[in-house]
Order: C-alpha cells, then structure tokens, then sequence
C-alpha cells in the first residue's frame, strides 16, 4: 500500500491552488464541495476561475509564486505546467509539513487525489497510487453506475435513526445485524422511492422485533474455491463480508481472506498431514461455541465444504446443538485446478467418468480400491497426495496400469504460482522431486492428461 486512504475535513480550512489553468480550476472545484478557503496564486486567471472568485470568494494572487507564499496553510496542490515552479512548491510545503499534491507529479506529493463517488454524506474512493488515474477513472465510472444517487439519503437516513438503535440495542453485534438487515432490502427501497415515513415505520417495527430475537448466531459454511478470488461465489463473497468471525484453514489464499470484512476476527485452524494444528472435533466445537455467543461466523475452507473439506462433520455438531447454519458451495480443487492446467476431466475421446479419491485416509494409509482406480475410460483426481505420489503410481501399476499411463501433478492451481508438471507413473515421482513440488497439490491420472499442452490456455509468467 503506497498510499494510506484518508478522508480529511477541509471545511474553513485555508488551502492554497498554485496554478489557475483548466487543471488547477478541476482541483478547486473540489475543494471548494468541501468547504475549503482557496487562495488562488497564478500570473494568469482563467475566465472560469474569475467566475469562482465571484460566486465564492476565492483569495487570488496575480503573481509567480515564492517559497514564503506556502506558509498558513492546511493543504497546497500544486497545478502548473512549470517543472521548476512545482518543485519549488512541493519543496516549500513538504519543509512545512504541509500535505502537498503535485498534479501528475506523485514523486512530489504527499498525497493524491482519488477519483471520487460523491453520495454524501456517502463517500467512496478509488486510487491507483498514480500509476493510471485513467484506470481509477474508469473504475470509479463502474461502482457510479450500481450506487443509486439516492444512497446519500439512506446514510442520512441511518444517521437519524443511530442513536435510537444503539440505545435500545446494546449488543454491537445485534446492532450491527440490525442494520445490515435494514440498509439492503425492503426499507432500502423505500428510502429510494422516496417513501421516508414509511421506512421509518419499518425500521421503528424491526428495532421492536429485534429486542425479543434469539442471541443464537448462526455459521456459514463458505467454499473458497480452490485459490483464485475471482472464482468465488457472489453468496460466499456477500456472508464474508457480513461474518463477526472467520475461522479458515491453510488453504484460503491471503488474497481471498482480504475479502472479509476488516474488523473481523480471524482464527486459523489450518491442519496438514501429521501436523494439524487444530484437531477436527476441537473445529466443530469451536464453531459451535462462537455461534452460541451470538456471532455470525464464515468457516472458510479451500475448494468446496463437501468435497474432501470435512463440512458434513461440522453441521452434524451445528445440527446437534440446534445451532443455524448455510452451506455456499465452492468451486472444488479437481474442476478448478484441472481447467486451469488445460485438463478436461472428462472428453468424448479420454473419458466418460471421473472419480475424485483422497491422497490418504483418516489413519494415514491410502487404502483404496486398486482395482477400481485403474479402469480404462475414466479420470482419477487424487486429493493430498503428494507426500503419497511414489506409492500411489506402484499401485496403480501394480493393479494393472502401465507404467506409461498419463499422469499430472498441479501445484497451487488457478494462482498466479501455477504449477503443472506432467509425466507417466513411472516418471513422475522423480520429475515431481526434480521440480520441487510443494503442497497444495492435485493429482490427475488418465489419459485426459495428453491434452495438456494443447489445451494448456492459463499461461503463468515464469520468474
């Protein structure tokens, strides 16, 4: 993060525009919507910038600008196309310790404007750091376009109605669902239409029911898909963003947990072969216990809850215990992973059917139908597999395959760190060790693996 985002409050504060160009007049417009006194200091005065000087009494000074000019000031932008006169600008604040803005310029500045959506007393803003404020632009341009105008007078509206609430609901996090409950739905769109009285009276009837509702929280039970956050869900992102707590394992990236919500308390209980930090059964309990305390809590798992993520055992404790609880799929590891190494499962002419089996079972061992696993026409994905892969290919061979049947290993699929090496089961294991392979990793056996590099359309930049 090269800039920390601060909102500042500029009302009567003195701020000083060097510059009186179609630039300098963008920048003053905005400070003036916050309620700053401009002066104005530039040998050249716009028509438009006369014209504000009139309906807003700016301060301007006709003249070049000079080192002693800078003092008094909260705020200095600095707009001219002159290099020398910027620096001087930006060396005059910066010894003052005045925040200064050098338009295009971020080497000179101490801070930068963002592109702005303006639903006050609702404020949102977008930076790029000043790498392409034409990207900041244009993003600003998409969230404009799915925030209503009408969303300042539902901040102002929740802004009359705070310290009822808070008075007659003590706890933070029954208040914090209350208003959640109130700001999207039915009393959103009547404040959006218009109808205030109305969504006072629907909120006055939710504050009433909300006195007398159970402290019981509930769990979600959140598929993170298998790395890349773009693959999550709209519901998993939504119960994310809404959760008290967020208990996850080792395999939710950093990037998807960004995506819940920043005052969040976060509890990793990531387990990996013989070194699982937190038992099973002490997950189900915990889980169980902080919904029993009222909190909303997201158990995010990697891939999908019900595909090898041991989510059956979790909601048979919440079910037990008359706790409530959702369950959001997730894209798992083998669909994930697979298309993004070019690997159709399934394929008219490789396989008609696919069979997803763990690397290892509950006691360690990988004890499993042999027999079954070395059919013709079909996929094989193995979970966990890799401190298993030299005896899951014997034993493959072993019960009938050939030792020049396909077979892939993909590490960290769907990420950036994309991985994806491919061999046969006599020579994987070696060329998986040459390669440094690292867990998370899945498995592919079959011929479907053939069509790798044909396929291969995810090309991850090697460094």
């Amino acid at each position: 993060m090269d800039y920390f985002p601060l909102f500042l409050k500029l009302k009567k504060q003195n701020c000083l525009v060097v510059g009186a160009g179609t630039i300098a007049t963008r920048k003053i417009e905005l400070l003036l919507r916050a309620g700053a006194v401009i002066t104005v200091i530039a040998k050249d005065i716009s028509p438009t910038i006369t014209h504000l000087q009139k309906s807003h009494e700016l301060i301007i000074k006709v003249k070049e600008f000079e080192a002693s000019d800078a003092k008094g000031f909260s705020l200095i932008v600095s707009a001219t196309n002159n290099s020398t006169t910027n620096q001087l600008v930006s060396q005059s604040a910066t010894q003052l310790n005045i925040l200064i803005n050098v338009v295009d310029n971020p080497e000179l500045c101490s801070f930068i404007f963002p592109a702005i959506i303006d639903r006050s007393p609702l404020i949102a803003a977008v930076s790029s750091g000043g790498a392409s404020p034409v990207l900041a632009r244009l993003l600003r341009a998409k969230i404009e376009s799915i925030i209503p105008p009408a969303y300042g007078q539902l901040a102002l509206f929740a802004e009359k109605f705070r310290n009822t609430v808070k008075k007659q609901i003590k706890q933070p996090a029954q208040r914090r669902i209350l208003w959640e409950s109130a700001l999207q739905g039915k009393i959103s769109e009547l404040i959006f239409s218009g109808r205030q009285q109305e969504a006072e009276r629907q909120l006055k009837k939710l504050i009433s029911n909300s006195e007398d509702n159970d402290d019981t929280g509930e769990v979600y039970l959140v598929g993170a898909g298998p790395g890349d956050p773009d693959l999550l869900t709209f519901r998993a992102l939504r119960l994310m963003q809404q959760a008290d707590v967020v208990v996850y394992d080792r395999l939710v990236s950093p990037e998807i947990l960004d995506l819940t919500r920043r005052d969040s308390e976060k509890i990793y209980v990531g387990k990996q072969k013989q070194n699982h930090t937190v038992p099973q059964d002490s997950i189900n309990k915990l889980l169980a216990s902080l919904a029993k305390k009222g909190k909303r809590v997201v158990r995010l798992k990697g891939g999908d809850p019900f595909i090898f993520g041991r989510g059956g055992e979790e909601i048979e404790t919440l079910l037990e215990q008359n706790i409530s609880f959702q369950v959001v799929p997730g894209i798992t590891a083998a669909s994930g992973c697979a298309t993004y190494a070019g690997i159709p499962l399934t394929h008219r002419d490789h396989a008609q059917s696919c069979i997803f089996v763990t690397g290892h079972l509950k006691d360690g061992t990988i004890n499993l139908n042999w027999k079954q696993l070395t059919a013709q026409n079909q996929t094989v994905v193995f979970y966990m597999g890799l401190s298993s892969l030299g005896e899951i290919c014997q034993s493959l061979i072993d019960n009938g395959c050939s030792s020049n049947h396909p077979i892939a290993i993909i590490q960290q699929g769907t990420t950036a760190n994309q991985r994806v090496v491919t061999g046969t089961l006599e020579t994987l294991p070696q060329l998986a060790s040459a390669k440094n392979i690292k867990a998370p990793t899945l498995i592919i056996v079959g011929s479907v693996v053939t069509l790798h590099d044909k396929l291969n359309w995810f090309k991850v930049e090697q460094t």
